[in-house]
């Protein structure tokens, strides 16, 4: 690689991280990633760009190799939950890993580090989160390599969790029943201006230290920004009654029965809105820098919704992983399913149509389309889902037709896709153990021999029976399914529909019929190439 025009990135597989990537090779940059599963990254049109290592912030070995022969690091990885994936505490995880990537920069003599953290000022009120990633920075900070700081707030981009709270919030609700948190100031910023940012300050050669706040135009107030999105989306202009009962943590409670946002995620997005984060005048100004103007929040709403209208969201909040699993348990990709007790419901059905077709109607599961068989049944699991702090049925999904690896699908993630052959789901709802629902496409003489397998992995007692108790329901649901999915593939053997085309790694080869890939929109100021709403 490169030294000079060398750049890693962690946190590839996130909302920021995914765009980034693609916007950096843009530009002329040798990119590479470092992912805990890199597998993620296989369904994605720059992947076979890029050099993909497999690698951890908390294991410094990993760091190490990684980061040797690059010129800067991008760090955009924060802990959202209470705990890290390995169940320690997220600020003390985030402290590790701020700690063990400034310890890897020093030894492979990084030039640059350049970090995404967050826009507002410390005080006794302030959040858990914000405390954290400002320590994040102030670690970086104290390295002996020059570190970029971009503190933002409020990102505005079709699929961020901010925005898809703020969306579904103003369209579902014509009349709200607030907290006063609603008549807090936020300085907004539009996703495109944060990966303009990011790129531009790549050229700044100086060993300095910076540390930039970064904000569209416009300074307003939740309840504002709300007004702004019905005046975009068309909507008539919500009635809000502010009340002092709602706290942060009901307000969160809130948001998950409400939005897709689940209450993990929603409360650290709840509590950073409780405090005022804007701009701090007189600080140093990333035009310097990156000169351009930034989009007015209106224009960054509508880019947002064209984007999601359009079916070209590029990367989501949902895309981050929720449920990772431990390498002591029971998985379906493992030989002999090694590693403990499995369980399963297998069912099968048989399509007068080609495998494509098969796939395609796997393919299309969850989302606004639904489930095929009993979705009052699904609907209800995804409402016990939410209640316990789930993801619950909302998170919907990327596309309607095409899925990669790592895509979310409802309270499922694709964990392996394979064109025509294979599609396997890992669920993340709350379980007493770890689930599996995974189809298998078998060419046939007459057509199409589908296997649907239902897989679990109990944890204890409660596990079993929470089996064994559903079982009565496997029955009428699965087998309905997988009959239904059949029934699918011929209907769209008939049409000759076969929409979702992807490669063996998952990469889709094109876009759905009806579809044309879209190139940036035009906007005030240096645009990076690929449009980013």
């Amino acid at each position: 690689m490169d030294e000079k025009r060398s750049a890693l990135v962690l946190g590839a597989t996130g909302y920021v991280g995914g765009r980034l990537v693609p916007r950096l090779l843009d530009a002329g940059y040798e990119v590479r990633c470092l992912a805990r599963s890199p597998g993620k990254l296989q369904g994605l049109d720059w992947a076979e760009a890029v050099d993909i290592r497999r690698g951890d912030l908390l294991d410094q070995p990993s760091l190490d190799e990684a980061f040797r022969g690059v010129d800067a690091v991008y760090y955009l990885v924060h802990s959202m939950g209470k705990t890290s994936s390995s169940g320690e505490a997220f600020e003390s995880a985030d402290r590790r890993a701020a700690t063990n990537v400034a310890a890897a920069a020093e030894l492979a003599g990084v030039r640059r580090i350049v970090y995404l953290g967050g826009l507002g000022e410390l005080d006794d009120d302030s959040s858990a989160h914000l405390r954290s990633r400002a320590e994040v920075g102030r670690i970086l900070l104290a390295s002996s390599v020059p570190v970029t700081v971009l503190r933002a707030a409020v990102v505005i981009g079709s699929g961020s969790a901010s925005f898809e709270m703020l969306r579904h919030l103003v369209e579902k609700l014509p009349v709200m029943v607030t907290p006063r948190w609603v008549d807090t100031r936020v300085q907004p910023i539009a996703i495109r201006d944060v990966l303009r940012y990011l790129v531009g300050v790549l050229a700044d050669d100086g060993g300095e230290d910076h540390v930039f706040d970064i904000g569209g135009p416009d300074v307003l107030t939740y309840l504002d920004m709300m007004q702004a999105y019905a005046r975009v989306a068309r909507l008539p202009r919500r009635l809000v009654v502010k009340v002092p009962l709602l706290t942060p943590s009901l307000s969160s409670h809130w948001v998950n029965l409400v939005t897709p946002v689940p209450f993990g995620l929603a409360r650290p997005l709840v509590q950073s809105l409780t405090q005022e984060v804007v701009v701090r005048p007189g600080g140093e100004d990333i035009r310097a820098v990156v000169p351009g103007p930034a989009l007015p929040v209106e224009q960054a709403l509508e880019l947002a919704l064209a984007r999601i209208r359009d079916r070209d969201v590029e990367t989501s909040w949902r895309d981050a992983d929720i449920a990772g699993r431990s390498p002591a348990e029971p998985y379906p990709g493992d030989p002999e399913w090694t590693g403990g007790t499995l369980l399963t419901d297998v069912r099968e059905a048989h399509a007068d149509a080609a495998p494509r077709f098969a796939f395609a109607a796997v393919s299309r599961l969850g989302g606004s389309r639904g489930w095929p068989a009993h979705m009052w049944a699904w609907r209800l699991r995804g409402r016990i889902d939410r209640l316990v702090g789930g993801v619950g049925l909302r998170r919907g999904r990327r596309d309607p037709d095409r899925l990669r690896p790592g895509d979310a699908v409802d309270f499922w993630r694709v964990e392996d896709v394979r064109a025509d052959e294979l599609l396997r789901l890992r669920a993340e709802m709350r379980l007493p153990g770890r689930a599996w629902l995974e189809f298998r496409i078998d060419g046939t003489e007459a057509g199409t021999r589908l296997c649907q397998r239902a897989l679990f992995a109990p944890k204890g007692l409660l596990g079993r029976l929470y089996w064994w108790g559903l079982q009565p329901f496997h029955g009428p649901i699965f087998g309905k399914m997988v009959a239904a999915l059949a029934r699918d593939a011929e209907e769209l053997a008939r049409r000759g529909d076969d929409r979702p085309a992807v490669t063996s790694s998952g990469a889709p080869t094109g876009p759905p019929a009806g579809l044309v890939e879209l190139g940036g929109e035009p906007g005030p100021g240096p645009q990076p190439t690929r449009g980013a709403g």
